[in-house]
């Protein structure tokens, strides 16, 4: 099962080989700049993605010039883990960043991932490096930046973003860049004044039409369907809009100084919506995210069905750079999937994980999927109160006041009391309500994905496999 599941070893050897031959054969070709964009709390909510509600044209054009991942995780579904996760390579489980950067109980990334981390390595080989909005991984003084302004960590004004990426290419010049452009949308407001809104609809007159109530439906994997949750629903929504909005905008200035093709532009939501079972949850509402890569002269523009991670973005970025990739990255160059010819080697099982979100519980999880089936484990060792409600969530008050018969209940009543395993058929349950977890038919399935994900633990060295070091954590980070 190991070679099914990690085949990929022999894939990250091979891109190793061939980073160091592109040292050598690219080195009178000017290498590619690098823009990885973010947008906060963002899932699948596109229209590339199927869903409708809104439009997203300018998300829509880059899918058509890119590669489209339908299954594509977040390593976890916490903005701080999915980051570090993001610049290292590695799960938060090996580079330390278990939970939210700002959650007063220090959590951070540790130093040696951060030296050979995306902007720390492309800077020691001639980039220019820039962080516009939110980097969120701790200590952000350890990451090798020419430029990070937190413009846009909070505020909305995703023009005033745009200028300041135009400025960071001026001052670049001829050098090359990576430039991480972090949209605060859709990310709920800090704090705000009673009653106001939980996502600001419109602002400087983006979206131009924005939605209401009436025009969205209960998300699908809730099922709580109420005044108050379509509200909030619509919100969500017109803060899409704005990502859509920003995408187009930085897209169009690339194009504007003729950096479009000398570009490799991945695109993603740092992990789910802010809502019950989405947002820290292993649900898929939480860990699936939109994930485009347009890669000049290697991606061919397709829909494709390959499993691909967060931690497959620093990788890609080292081999398309032309430079060895770490040894200790746990994720895989996206060059072999890039294309639409076969792509054998490649994982068939995608694996994610959750710690903390701020302070108040330690709940270590682990999740599975091999695309029909889903598996989730709680790791003992947990500890404090499971997150029923994130960011302000009402979902599971506005279900409390419905009958006792609603469809909903058993699954929230897995949020208050999660149990150790849950097992999901995702082909006739893809909102995973129906916990399947010791039913006969499905033993066999059950059996491989534990056995995946012992393996995927045992390959990554997750060291919460072991209690007494899952207690040490819980007694240095849990807030009494």
């Amino acid at each position: 099962m190991f070679a099914d599941l990690f085949r990929g070893s022999l894939v990250i050897i091979s891109v190793l080989a061939f980073g160091s031959s592109l040292t050598t054969t690219q080195a009178d070709e000017a290498p590619l700049n690098v823009l990885l964009i973010t947008a906060d709390d963002l899932g699948t909510q596109l229209n590339c993605y199927g869903d409708d509600t809104v439009p997203t044209p300018s998300l829509n054009s880059l899918a058509e010039q890119s590669v489209l991942f339908q299954t594509a995780w977040v390593a976890q579904a916490s903005c701080s883990s999915s980051r570090s996760a993001m610049l290292t390579g590695t799960y938060p489980h090996t580079n330390g960043h278990y939970g939210l950067a700002n959650a007063g109980v220090g959590f951070h990334c540790q130093d040696k991932f951060i030296q050979q981390s995306i902007p720390n390595v492309l800077k020691r080989h001639g980039f220019r490096t820039g962080i516009i909005g939110k980097l969120h991984v701790d200590p952000e003084s350890k990451f090798d930046l020419d430029l990070h302004t937190k413009e846009g960590f909070g505020n909305r004004d995703v023009r005033r973003q745009v200028e300041l990426a135009q400025t960071f290419w001026k001052d670049s010049g001829e050098q090359p860049w990576f430039l991480m452009f972090n949209v605060f949308d859709p990310h709920v407001r800090g704090r705000r004044p009673q009653g106001a809104p939980a996502f600001p609809d419109v602002v400087k007159g983006v979206p131009m039409s924005p939605i209401h109530a009436e025009d969205v439906a209960a998300w699908p994997w809730q099922g709580v369907d109420t005044p108050v949750m379509r509200r909030r629903i619509a919100g969500y929504y017109n803060c899409v809009q704005r990502v859509d909005a920003a995408v187009g905008m930085i897209l169009e200035s690339l194009a504007q100084i003729g950096q479009q093709d000398k570009t490799l532009v991945i695109f993603l939501g740092d992990h789910g919506p802010p809502f019950s079972r989405g947002k820290t949850t292993c649900y898929n509402a939480g860990l699936r995210v939109p994930f485009l890569l347009r890669w000049p002269g290697v991606s061919e523009p397709h829909v494709s069905e390959q499993f691909v991670s967060a931690v497959d973005i620093a990788p890609t970025i080292f081999d398309a750079a032309g430079l060895p990739i770490p040894d200790f990255v746990q994720g895989m160059s996206l060059r072999p999937v890039a294309g639409t010819s076969s792509s054998a080697g490649w994982r068939d099982v995608l694996a994610a994980e959750f710690h903390f979100h701020g302070a108040g519980g330690f709940y270590p999880t682990r999740a599975v999927t091999d695309g029909r089936f889903k598996l989730i484990h709680r790791l003992p060792g947990r500890a404090g109160r499971p997150v029923v409600s994130v960011d302000g969530d009402p979902s599971s008050r506005e279900l409390a006041e419905q009958s006792k018969d609603h469809p909903s209940h058993e699954a929230y009543s897995r949020l208050h009391q999660p149990p150790e395993w849950e097992f999901y058929d995702l082909t006739r349950d893809p909102h995973e309500f129906q916990n399947l977890t010791g039913e006969t038919a499905y033993a066999e399935a059950e059996q491989r994905l534990k056995d995946a994900l012992r393996n995927w633990q045992e390959a990554t060295d997750d060291p919460f496999r072991d209690e007494s070091f899952s207690a040490e954590v819980a007694q240095k980070y849990l807030r009494q």
